[in-house]
């Protein structure tokens, strides 16, 4: 009698969840609101000491992939910076306008594994810039002789997270108000066996590039 009192309880449970889960089904995206995201003008080419090596050429993914790709982000902007010095930057920014879980952006921590990469280490951060802060992660992979040092931020509409609970909550804020938020994973990296100095030169290209992006899309890209 117990196990059949659980059992109607659990299956209460179940139907209540679904009935929920279409009564406050989402249906507006915020993407929909205020200017169109277009990374590719978004984001300057040249600013501060940097600029886009155009002599850098990008693989083409198979068509299997880029069919996966496009059903994920609606944009990808991929990029590699250079400055005076040489020191190479690499930019990615995965645009998604529907952020919900179906659709929410990789995470270089699982991304990267499934690539042979060993994370080396990891951390959470601020980045303090002049327009305000930035939680960000930090990250080293290691796949041979290819050290990679990583900073990178997921946003959630106008907001940006380092904390996988945080960015949840921000969804399930944005899905109780019957919209559909948008993000990006907005990724630096560069092939520097130095760490911490890395993390510096990463960190001064995003404060300069923040300074540059347009006042209507910078809380979309970097949360600020």
């Amino acid at each position: 009698m117990i196990f059949m009192r659980k059992n109607i309880l659990l299956m209460a449970l179940m139907i209540g969840a679904s009935l929920l889960a279409i009564l406050f089904r989402p249906t507006h995206r915020i993407a929909d609101d205020g200017p169109a995201i277009n990374l590719e003008t978004i984001i300057p080419k040249q600013f501060g000491e940097w600029i886009v090596d155009e002599h850098v050429v990008y693989q083409q993914v198979s068509p299997d992939l880029q069919e996966a790709l496009d059903e994920i982000y609606t944009q990808i902007l991929t990029r590699t910076y250079v400055n005076s010095l040489g020191y190479r930057i690499m930019l990615s920014i995965p645009y998604g306008a529907n952020q919900s879980d179906g659709l929410s952006a990789h995470d270089p921590e699982g991304c990267y594994p499934a690539q042979g990469f060993k994370i080396m280490s990891k951390n959470k951060s601020i980045l303090h810039t002049d327009l305000g802060n930035i939680p960000v992660h930090r990250m080293e992979a290691v796949n041979g002789s290819r050290h990679e040092v990583l900073t990178y931020w997921f946003t959630v509409g106008r907001y940006a997270f380092n904390n996988d609970w945080d960015r949840k909550k921000a969804q399930i804020r944005y899905s109780l108000r019957g919209q559909i938020p948008d993000g990006i994973l907005f990724r630096v990296s560069s092939i520097d066996t130095n760490s911490q100095d890395a993390y510096q030169i990463q960190a001064n290209f995003i404060k300069q590039l923040v300074k540059e992006l347009p006042l209507e899309y910078r809380s979309r890209i970097s949360g600020i």
